[in-house]
């Protein structure tokens, strides 16, 4: 069990996309230094998963693995495993956050292999009241990092896999299941253009304890009833032969940002107007 949490401005959430790979070292870059690995950390909602630190030139990064985390303690929700996760780049003092993961395509337009940056989100899951109790009141109406986003956006334009998309709308929903054909249906008259299960609650974690947060993600698949049934041949090819085109893309996106807020992501919480005593009633 680590016990002192370091102190570093970025973080990257491992999901889908790189979890057949250990990141970063699988990726040989020669300015990526592993400082620290398997540090457990005690939070106040259980042992978090294993972080590890890296260095990228002068930058410190914490770094772990969402998906695949929880099977490994049956009685832990999604929602509390953000918490654990968020905890730490909280006491960290995280500024810059960037996830990736896998994701399926509602909008008939996309194919799998295509990577997709999204600019917003409509949240059909069940965790919208997850947080760390800070007392903030939070806006959403800039979501996404745009310096973030454009920096992934740039980096993820030269992948050799497919074609890069710099606006989408990331419906997500709970799982573990796939949603049903009416469901996507609904979900593509609403605006969406793809489906997964990750952006919430992190985002709305990330801009409680005042950080900048953006994601890239890969189409693994057609949503049921788009386009064709999907294979699940080929999702397991994506999700396991792929992971290194992502992880270079987090890489290089890493190297071109810097700390500073300047976007106004931070701007965007508030103290609550409601106060303590009254909160519940």
């Amino acid at each position: 069990m680590a016990k002192t949490i370091p102190e570093v401005d970025f973080a990257i959430i491992g999901g889908s996309s790189t979890y057949s790979i250990s990141f970063p070292e699988d990726l040989a870059a020669d300015d990526v230094e592993i400082l620290d690995k398997e540090m457990i950390f005690s939070t106040p909602y259980g042992d978090s998963p294993k972080f590890k630190l890296f260095r990228i030139g002068k930058k410190k990064v914490l770094t772990c693995k969402m998906h695949g985390w929880r099977k490994w303690q049956e009685d832990l929700s999604r929602a509390q495993a953000s918490q654990q996760v968020f905890w730490v780049l909280m006491q960290a003092g995280v500024k810059k956050i960037m996830a990736e993961g896998g994701v399926g395509a509602i909008n008939h337009l996309l194919e799998p292999r295509d990577i997709v940056v999204p600019t917003d989100y409509i949240d059909q899951s069940l965790r919208k009241d997850v947080d760390l109790n800070q007392g903030y009141l939070l806006m959403m109406r800039q979501a996404i990092c745009p310096d973030i986003h454009q920096a992934l956006y740039e980096e993820a334009q030269d992948n050799p896999l497919g074609r890069t998309f710099s606006r989408s709308n990331y419906v997500v929903t709970d799982g573990r299941h796939f949603e049903s054909p009416a469901e996507i249906q609904m979900y593509k008259q609403s605006g969406g253009d793809v489906v997964g299960q990750t952006l919430c609650p992190e985002v709305y974690l990330a801009r409680e304890i005042g950080a900048c947060y953006a994601a890239v993600y890969l189409v693994v698949n057609y949503a049921e009833g788009i386009v064709e049934d999907w294979s699940h041949d080929e999702l397991s090819d994506l999700f396991h032969n792929e992971g290194e085109v992502i992880g270079n893309i987090l890489l290089d996106a890493l190297r071109k940002i810097d700390v500073e807020q300047e976007c106004g992501c931070n701007d965007l919480r508030k103290p609550t107007m409601i106060k303590e005593e009254n909160r519940g009633e």
